[in-house]
């Protein structure tokens, strides 16, 4: 298995999840996730994949300045419909670091690990999404904006030739190279702009 080689760059994150402990799967709970991790879940990497990964990552360190963050242990809320636009896919990488989870998630084992029901959408929210701790109530309100990390000009027309099928082969590449060096920008040389990353406590 091969990735871009800017994917190791990315910075990894680490997280203590109680069930993980209770069951056995990892030592002391701790789990570590890489940006390569959220990429296997989506299926791809995207704009809408790294930004959900680091936006996340961000938004829990700032929830644990002092500890490890609790997976199983933050409530998500989405200001989008669960339907609408790329909300799905974001929801999908926030359940992997956070294992905050909608209608289909874990029940819990003897009233405790739930994770079902930790995520809910069309909220009444300032920002697109809103991490609350469950033990504290402490909560961060966070969005990314990419417009200052816009795509290479040449993109329009590329993804236009190859999703029309008459792209030729040093096309099909340059459009993947220009595309995953979007994903590198906003990654690695924004993954801490906080015009790009906002996170803010709710007033």
């Amino acid at each position: 298995m091969h990735f871009p080689e800017f994917f190791r760059d990315v910075p990894r994150f680490v997280v203590r999840d109680p069930l993980a402990a209770f069951l056995g799967a990892a030592e002391d709970g701790l789990l570590e996730y890489a940006y390569e991790d959220a990429v296997k879940l989506a299926g791809h990497s995207c704009p809408t994949v790294a930004s959900a990964f680091r936006l996340t990552c961000l938004a829990l360190a700032a929830l644990y300045p002092d500890e490890l963050p609790e997976r199983g242990g933050v409530r998500v809320e989405f200001r989008s419909a669960l339907a609408d636009g790329v909300t799905g896919v974001v929801a999908s990488v926030v359940t992997l670091l956070t294992g905050a989870a909608h209608d289909g998630g874990f029940k819990g084992i003897g009233g405790r690990h739930a994770r079902r029901g930790l995520q809910q959408f069309a909220a009444d929210l300032p920002m697109a999404l809103r991490f609350t701790r469950i033990d504290s109530g402490a909560a961060v309100d966070a969005e990314a904006d990419l417009s200052s990390v816009p795509p290479d000009p040449a993109m329009p027309g590329l993804a236009a030739r190859c999703s029309a099928g008459e792209a030729d082969e040093a096309e099909r590449q340059r459009f993947a190279a220009l595309w995953q060096d979007r994903v590198r920008r906003i990654l690695l040389e924004h993954g801490n702009d906080r015009a790009v990353f906002r996170i803010r406590t709710p007033c």
